[in-house]
C-alpha cells in the first residue's frame, strides 16, 4: 500500500527497544515511515526509493565480532542518513573514525549543547528552531573519541563531546542520544526536520490516503472473491471490518467466534453493533466448549496461545465450508481478512533478521497453515493502534467503540496464569466487568490505555466473617501508553483502587486479595502473559 506514497522514510533495525518508537514518530508528520532489517541491501533500498533512512540504535558495540554490520552501498546511493545511538557510531566507523568504551556510561537524561556557528542555525536544518541546549535521553556506553574525516560536531553532552555528527555535504547525521523518546522532548523536532528540511518529505501519509489506497489496494487483491473476517468485537477487527465493508461491500462475511474465553456480554454486543446495526453479514460460531477442553491442564504462556490460535483456525475453516455449501455464489470464499497491526508484527515475528529477539507470538500473525485454503488479507497491517482509531473515525465508527480498551486476541485465557477453567474464567470475567465499571463511571477509562485484571496462581490466607479463607488473587493492571510499544502504570487516586477492590473481594466468590501491578514496559510486558 506503499508504493503509491510520494515519500517515505525507511528505518533499518539493529535490535534497539525503541525502533518502533522511531517509526510512529515520523509517522506523526504525516510522512510514510517502514521498519527493515539492519542487513537489507542497497539494491533493495535503491528500488524501494526511500527520501531518507534512520538507522537505530542498538545493543551491540560495533567493534563486536558479531556486531550487525551496514551495506557500504548504502552511503553512496545519496540518500540521506541519520544514525541513533549505535547508528551513530557505526557511522563513524564505517567513515574512518573511532568509537571507544567510554570510562563513563551515559544512561538517563542529559544536557545537549549545540556548538556556535558563525553563520547561525539556519545552516544546520536538523536544528531548525531548536535552542542552544537541549533536554535529551542517552542510553549508551561507547563514544566517538575520534571524527571521521569530512566530518563535523554539532552538538556534546557531559560525557560525549560528539554526541552530535554531520557531514552536511553527504547529508549524513549521527545522534548519540535518543530523539524518539519521551524523555527527549524536542526529539520530535529534531525528527520533523531531518524527515521535511533534509529529506524533503511529502506529507501525504494521511487517514484519508490511507483509505482511498487500502480500499483500491483491498479491492485489486480481492476482485470477485469473498472474504471472511473473524470478528472479536474489539477495535482492530471492527475497524478492518468496516474498512473492508467499504471496499467490498457484501462480498465480506463476518465471523464471530465465541471461544469461551470473551469478556462478559461480548457475544451479544458484537451481534447488535454488526448484523443489527451496520448490517453486516455476521456468522456466531459457539466454540467454548472445545477451546476450554483444549487448554485443559495447560499452563505455558506460549502454548496456550498456539491451541487457540490452531483452533481459531479450524473453525474458521469448518465454518468456511459450511458457509460455501449453503451459498448459491458462485464465488467461493477465498480470502481470509484479520486485523493484524504493525506493532503485532514487529512482537511476534523479528525484522528478518534483526538482532532483538522475540517477546510474544500472536495468533494472527505469521501467515496461515499450508492446509488452509484462504489469501490472508490484511488492511491495517502497516497500521499503529492510534492510527487505526483515527481510520475508525473516519469510516463513521463511534468514539466510545474507537476508543475501547485493547484486548488480546487470546482473550481472558492469557490474563489467567496458570491452568484456563471454567471456574477460574468465571472468577476473573466477573473482577474484570467491576474494573470497567469503575474505571468508566470514576472517568478514568478513556483516560489510560488499557485497565484489566490478571488472575494469578497464588492462594492466600484471608479472614471473612470472623471466618479463615484460602483463597485467590486477583491483580490489577492500569497503564498509559501511547501505541503499546512503551508503557507506564497509571498513579490512580487510592479511593478509586480502593473501591475496585472492595468490590472485587466483596462480590466475586473464590477471591480474597488484590494487588496493583506497578511495572513499565520495558522491563514488563502490559499482558501478564
Amino acid at each position: 500500500m506503499s508504493s503509491n506514497l510520494t515519500s517515505k522514510i525507511l528505518i533499518l533495525d539493529f535490535g534497539s527497544q525503541y525502533t518502533q518508537v522511531i517509526a510512529r514518530r515520523i509517522r506523526e508528520f504525516h510522512v510514510y515511515s517502514e521498519i527493515n532489517a539492519y542487513n537489507t541491501s542497497a539494491a533493495k533500498i535503491k528500488k524501494a526509493a526511500p527520501a531518507g533512512i534512520i538507522l537505530s540504535g542498538g545493543p551491540a558495540s560495533v567493534y563486536s565480532p558479531k556486531a550487525p554490520q551496514l551495506d557500504q552501498q548504502i552511503y553512496e546511493l545519496g540518500i540521506p542518513i541519520l544514525g541513533i545511538c549505535y547508528g551513530t557510531q557505526l557511522i563513524a566507523k564505517d567513515f574512518g573514525g573511532q568509537v571507544e568504551r567510554s570510562v563513563h556510561r551515559e544512561y538517563g537524561p542529559g544536557i545537549l549543547r549545540l556548538k556556535s556557528s558563525p553563520t547561525g542555525p539556519q545552516t544546520r536544518p536538523l536544528f531548525h528552531g531548536l535552542p542552544s541546549e537541549i533536554e535529551v535521553w542517552n542510553s549508551h556506553q561507547d563514544k566517538i573519541t575520534v571524527l571521521p574525516e569530512a566530518f563535523q560536531t554539532f552538538g556534546q553532552t557531559e560525557n560525549s563531546t560528539n554526541a552530535v555528527i554531520g557531514c552536511p555535504e553527504k547529508n549524513i547525521y549521527g545522534l548519540q542520544f535518543h530523539p524518539e523518546v519521551g524523555h527527549t522532548p524536542l526529539g520530535k523536532n529534531l525528527l520533523e526536520n531531518f524527515a521535511l528540511k533534509i529529506c524533503k518529505c511529502v506529507p501525504n501519509w494521511t487517514v484519508e490516503s490511507f483509505i482511498e489506497r487500502s480500499c483500491a489496494a483491498i479491492r485489486d487483491q480481492v476482485r470477485e472473491g469473498r472474504v471472511l473476517l473473524g470478528l472479536s468485537g474489539g477495535v482492530d477487527s471492527t475497524v478492518a471490518a468496516a474498512l473492508l465493508h467499504q471496499a467490498i461491500g457484501d462480498q465480506l462475511t463476518c465471523i464471530f467466534v465465541d471461544n469461551g474465553l470473551l469478556r462478559a456480554g461480548e457475544r451479544s454486543a458484537v451481534k447488535e453493533l454488526f448484523a443489527d446495526n451496520f448490517h453486516i453479514r455476521l456468522k456466531t460460531v459457539d466454540a467454548s466448549k472445545n477451546f476450554i477442553s483444549k487448554l485443559k491442564g495447560v499452563t505455558e504462556p506460549e502454548r496456550k496461545r498456539r491451541i487457540i490460535g490452531n483452533e481459531f483456525v479450524r473453525v474458521f475453516q469448518n465454518t468456511a465450508q459450511e458457509l460455501q455449501g449453503r451459498s448459491s455464489s458462485k464465488h467461493p470464499f477465498r480470502f481470509l481478512a484479520q486485523g493484524t497491526l504493525y506493532p503485532d508484527v514487529i512482537e511476534s515475528v523479528s525484522i528478518a533478521g534483526n538482532p532483538s529477539s522475540l517477546i510474544k507470538s500472536h495468533h494472527n500473525v505469521g501467515g496461515l497453515p499450508s492446509w488452509m485454503k484462504f489469501e490472508l488479507v490484511e488492511p491495517l497491517r502497516q497500521l499503529f493502534k492510534d492510527e487505526v482509531r483515527e481510520v475508525g473515525l473516519k469510516l463513521g465508527l463511534s468514539k466510545e467503540l474507537i476508543y475501547r480498551q485493547p484486548f488480546p486476541g487470546p482473550g481472558l485465557a492469557v490474563r489467567i496464569l496458570g491452568e484456563v477453567t471454567r471456574a477460574r474464567l468465571r472468577i476473573l470475567r466477573e473482577a474484570d466487568t467491576i474494573v470497567i465499571q469503575e474505571m468508566k463511571s470514576s472517568g478514568w477509562y478513556y483516560k489510560v490505555w488499557q485497565s484489566f485484571a490478571v488472575l494469578l496462581p497464588v492462594r492466600s490466607v484471608g479472614v471473612m466473617g470472623d471466618e479463615r479463607t484460602y483463597e485467590n488473587t486477583i491483580a490489577l493492571r492500569m497503564v498509559e501508553s501511547r501505541d503499546g510499544m512503551t508503557a507506564d502504570w497509571v498513579r490512580l487516586p487510592y479511593e478509586l483502587l480502593a473501591k475496585i477492590s472492595s468490590r472485587i473481594m466483596n462480590e466475586v466468590k473464590g477471591v480474597n486479595r488484590v494487588c496493583y501491578d506497578i511495572s513499565s514496559k520495558p522491563p514488563a510486558t502490559i499482558e501478564w502473559e
